[in-house]
């Protein structure tokens, strides 16, 4: 690879370009549908976590229900403890502190009651929630379904072709030295159309279609040197040859 001419670097350039911009074609079909694919998922994984919680709020109201409910229990016990106590007072001071305990008693009964009547409210709101995200997830998975099975016959029509070229792309890659890759990798990711390497097309870089001087455009036919266009920075490899139509 170190042997490589600058002739034979741009043509090893231009193939991958010519691979990549292909690649890019077969993603250009798909559209956003693997990023509508990714947001559903990412969707749908947020109404089952809503889900969960709603599920886990209700049976924490259950269980807090029912301490309420002992809390009657031990409450009604004590009333009758109380109760029978009051047949054996001695004075009316004992049958008055009596009567308090049982009358705070009572009114512990009836917070409780309030409290079993207001967790009962919230575990009903909880639970038309709970059918409201349900509906929603189910909407949400037919959509999750349906787009699943558009993107599924995009990829297979073209799947082989795909394969082939990533295959193709490995090997083209061995070629070029890993400086050189990294920039023109560099490049791809900073430019919208995906183009890194493009060629000089009626005067004027195949790229950003900015002007390139005549004798900028001697240099490159020349091959002796790699040449970057001074206004968007793409590899020039050629001068009048048609590589990959620039997407305006």
């Amino acid at each position: 690879m170190e042997n490589l001419t600058i002739a034979q670097k741009l043509e090893a350039l231009i193939k991958l370009q010519t691979i990549d911009s292909k690649i890019d074609e077969i993603k250009i079909i798909r559209g956003d549908l693997p990023e509508e694919v990714r947001d559903l998922e990412d969707e749908l994984a947020g109404y089952e976590t809503r889900l969960s919680k709603y599920e886990k709020d209700i049976a924490t109201l259950d269980d807090t229900i029912k301490g309420y409910k002992q809390g009657i229990k031990d409450s009604e016990k004590l009333i009758k403890k109380y109760e029978e106590q009051q047949k054996n007072v001695r004075n009316n001071r004992e049958y008055d502190a009596i009567t308090k305990e049982v009358e705070l008693q009572q009114l512990e009964m009836q917070v409780f009651e309030k409290k079993i009547k207001e967790s009962l409210q919230q575990g009903e709101f909880k639970k038309a929630d709970i059918e409201k995200t349900q509906a929603s997830l189910a909407d949400r998975q037919k959509d999750l379904k349906n787009k699943q099975g558009e993107l599924q016959v995009i990829i297979e029509e073209s799947q082989d072709e795909e394969a082939k070229l990533v295959k193709d792309r490995e090997k083209a890659i061995k070629q070029i030295e890993e400086r050189l890759l990294l920039s023109y990798d560099k490049l791809r990711s900073n430019v919208a159309n995906g183009l890194a390497v493009v060629s000089v097309k009626r005067d004027a870089c195949g790229g950003c279609f900015n002007t390139v001087p005549p004798q900028r455009q001697a240099e490159i036919r020349d091959r002796k040197k790699i040449i970057v266009c001074e206004h968007c920075g793409r590899i020039l490899a050629n001068v009048e040859m048609v590589l990959v139509e620039a997407k305006k």
